[in-house]
């Protein structure tokens, strides 16, 4: 199998029934098959799916497993050269794997990519999952190519067409530091090689994380803006969700410490742990005080959790070393802070960020 595009579904008959239609009819041809792995619904997910769907091929987990760890064992069935992990909630456009498939065929050093994620409901505006490619900041703070906190740009072909691969002809950005999880082509090699996404994450900053692994090993991630989807977003958490607020936090921290390089890992902490405090506070002064609490909750959870990923940062780091990077140097991660440079300098689009 060359292309195993897979969504991961719980309890979401009803964006199967709208978006799965669109993935089947443009996903179609040689080496390509479409499977939904759903993650122990209660829904008629898979009454639909049986009577709807003959060729989509399901592979049936007995619980949800979370995304991540979702994803693992699904893609533990998954016998391909590449896996699209695919958001229930995104519609694919005619031809969308082909410039995604010809790219990661003719650039080898890249371990994954992205096609560009548009909004569902306005689109000619990018989408906040992941628009077109993402970064971090010097604290762990993503932003993204035509998003930076809540200012999402209208798509104007600014970020299109700056790299051209001469063989293929296909156009992609500059390298990344992170691909979206809502449309994530990878490498099936690199996916294993990494681990997989670390399913004690369970939801949100996953694939910031095994990109990061990645990008600490020499691979390399972009985004090929030939490529178009669209994606409704939200769909399983919705922005201001206290339990999204907390896996966010958590998350966050918990790929700082298994990633950052060891002369920056406690100035960084010192760091974040006072902006997580302010965040705190803007949460409550917004009258937000479930999101106040979620914050304090995720610290603590951190602190709780952070020996279960000594061994990992361990391994990440005799990995970066092996790979000849044993100072996890990463360019696409940005050695200023995206809040001074929004909030303080006023650079609302990444086209305004300084490039050093």
């Amino acid at each position: 199998m060359k292309i195993s595009v897979v969504i991961l579904n719980w309890n979401a008959e009803h964006l199967l029934r709208q978006f799965l239609p669109s993935v089947v009819h443009h996903s179609e041809g040689e080496g390509i098959e479409v499977v939904v792995a759903d993650n122990g619904s209660t829904d008629g997910s898979l009454a639909l799916l049986a009577s709807e769907f003959p060729t989509v091929r399901i592979i049936a987990l007995d619980q949800n497993y979370g995304f991540a760890e979702g994803y693992n064992r699904a893609l533990a069935h998954v016998d391909a050269e590449y896996a699209v992990l695919l958001n229930d909630d995104v519609e694919v456009t005619p031809g969308w794997l082909t410039p995604l498939a010809t790219f990661m065929d003719t650039h080898p050093g890249y371990a994954a990519c992205q096609p560009k994620l548009m909004s569902w409901h306005e689109r000619d505006h990018f989408e906040y999952a992941g628009a077109c490619g993402g970064y971090l900041d010097r604290y762990g703070y993503p932003f993204c190519r035509g998003r930076i906190f809540n200012t999402i740009e209208t798509d104007r072909g600014q970020y299109d067409g700056e790299l051209k691969n001469e063989e293929s002809g296909i156009k992609n950005s500059p390298d990344l530091l992170w691909a979206t999880g809502a449309c994530l082509f990878i490498r099936m090699a690199d996916y294993r090689a990494a681990g997989g996404l670390d399913g004690r994450f369970f939801a949100h900053m996953e694939e910031v994380d095994i990109c990061w692994c990645l990008r600490c090993r020499g691979r390399r991630i972009a985004c090929v803006t030939d490529s178009v989807v669209y994606h409704v977003g939200g769909a399983s958490l919705q922005a201001g969700s206290p339990r999204k607020t907390f896996l966010n936090f958590r998350n966050n921290l918990l790929m700082l410490y298994k990633n950052l390089p060891p002369r920056e890992l406690r100035p960084v902490l010192r760091v974040r742990a006072l902006l997580d405090v302010v965040a705190a506070f803007t949460f409550l002064l917004k009258g937000e005080g479930r999101n106040f609490f979620a914050v304090f909750r995720a610290r603590r959870a951190f602190r709780r959790l952070k020996p279960d990923f000594t061994a990992s940062r361990q391994e990440n780091i005799a990995a970066a070393t092996a790979a000849g990077n044993p100072a996890l140097a990463v360019a696409e991660r940005r050695p200023w802070s995206i809040l001074v440079q929004y909030h303080l300098l006023h650079h609302k689009t990444f086209d305004k960020l300084k490039s050093e």
